[in-house]
């Protein structure tokens, strides 16, 4: 029986997070695969799929309800903090004049994966929908079978050389737009998903497109006003912001995005946040979410060969969404093969940000833990076959790989 205050118990599952965070990080490292997906495997090992299962004790004893509950809280703040950077990330400008192709393959990224994804989810609703409201359900997948992992993105590009190249900075704005259209996806869906009626369910949206317009129409003009915004003032924002949008109806993720989206793109802002935020964000927040992920990821829902038959199916149609959809938009819009099949596997990626979403479709009851756990391993096999498969692409048409990268970004405009 736990006897220490749950605030010093915390501490405790603290230091364990890290440590098996960072092991199994620096282990898939060192196999060519991004940290990422060490963490999101560490995150899963802690839960009920592996301690849970050969050490329940163990379980019990590191992660009690009153623990949990901390956590859930430094979970939450850091999923606002990451979204928050993400946003400040976001490079709007990149999005003005680079033509039909960033169009094409843009669109393609979203709209094919998102209409597959419906197709899927009308199908898997009648025995996996688990009382949602079916349009709630069909939505919610098609907005989280559409999204790509930025931040893993960025990584891989960084990791594979692609990074400030023409094809890299075109996955990279393509991603962008994904990312701004998925998470308004997703803020409608979530309005849906919390009205309990007509008229509840018109208020809700009133509320989010007005929250929205506050956004961007106020508090962005009066933070452009300032020469220079302070680290204490953009982490206000972002958790008012954070609240407000929980308080309109949608997510509080949605509200820490929004608000790096309206901050200044003033380099001296990005690089505070950099220095100051990540490596507490990364480091230690981030895991504790990765470990609240995996106890509500229960592999031993897998036993059975029908719920494997759907997790399969559903791997196959969101690569054939994303990779497929990106692949052949790209090459109808003139590219190469080979940069082709290089945006295809890069937008596949859904590593981290996949499982923000994931999380908020438990948290509602939009989706089971079954469906839960089936879509956390697809976003673990997508971003787990991202290295390999540009390794072999660059062995393969090593020259067509040096043209590409050779070209100017301007070529990028269609």
């Amino acid at each position: 029986m736990n006897t220490l205050d749950p605030k010093v118990w915390t501490l405790l599952a603290l230091g364990v997070i890290m440590l098996v965070v960072w092991a199994v990080g620096a282990l898939v490292s060192r196999i060519g695969q991004p940290r990422v997906i060490g963490e999101i495997i560490a995150g899963i090992l802690l839960g009920p799929s592996l301690l849970g299962l050969l050490a329940p004790a163990a379980g019990t004893y590191l992660f009690p309800a009153s623990v949990v509950s901390a956590l859930g809280v430094l979970a939450q703040v850091g999923l606002v903090l990451f979204m928050f950077m993400i946003g400040l990330e976001l490079d709007f400008g990149r999005l003005r004049g680079q033509g039909a192709r960033l169009a094409s393959v843009a669109g393609a990224s979203i709209v094919v994966p998102f209409v597959l994804a419906i197709g899927l989810a009308l199908v898997l609703y009648p025995g996996y929908g688990a009382g949602a409201d079916e349009l709630v359900f069909c939505l919610f997948i098609g907005a989280a079978m559409a999204i790509t992992a930025f931040p893993v993105l960025a990584r891989l590009l960084k990791e594979s050389g692609l990074a400030g190249t023409r094809v890299g900075t075109l996955s990279l704005v393509s991603a962008a737009v994904n990312d701004v259209v998925a998470w308004c996806l997703l803020a409608f869906v979530i309005a849906l998903s919390r009205a309990t009626g007509a008229g509840d369910g018109l208020m809700t949206l009133v509320l989010a497109v007005v929250y929205v317009a506050a956004m961007l129409g106020v508090v962005r003009p009066l933070l452009a006003r300032m020469d220079n915004v302070p680290i204490w003032l953009a982490l206000v924002v972002a958790l008012l912001a954070a609240w407000l949008a929980d308080r309109a109806g949608i997510h509080v993720i949605f509200g820490g995005f929004m608000a790096g989206a309206v901050m200044p793109r003033q380099p001296e802002l990005r690089r505070t946040v950099h220095e100051r935020l990540d490596m507490v964000v990364t480091h230690l927040l981030l895991p504790v979410f990765f470990v609240m992920t995996g106890l509500s990821t229960h592999v031993e829902g897998l036993r059975t060969a029908g719920v494997w038959g759907v997790a399969l199916l559903v791997i196959v149609v969101a690569t054939a969404g994303k990779f497929g959809g990106t692949a052949l938009a790209a090459r109808a819009a003139g590219e190469r093969w080979t940069d082709a099949f290089t945006l295809g596997v890069l937008m596949n990626t859904r590593g981290l940000t996949e499982l923000v979403v994931l999380s908020v479709g438990l948290q509602l009851g939009i989706i089971s833990s079954t469906v839960f756990t089936v879509m956390v391993l697809m976003a673990l096999v997508t971003t787990l076959m991202a290295p390999p498969l540009l390794r072999l692409i660059a062995r393969r048409s090593a020259p067509s790989v040096v043209a590409s990268r050779g070209e100017p970004l301007e070529a990028v405009a269609g």
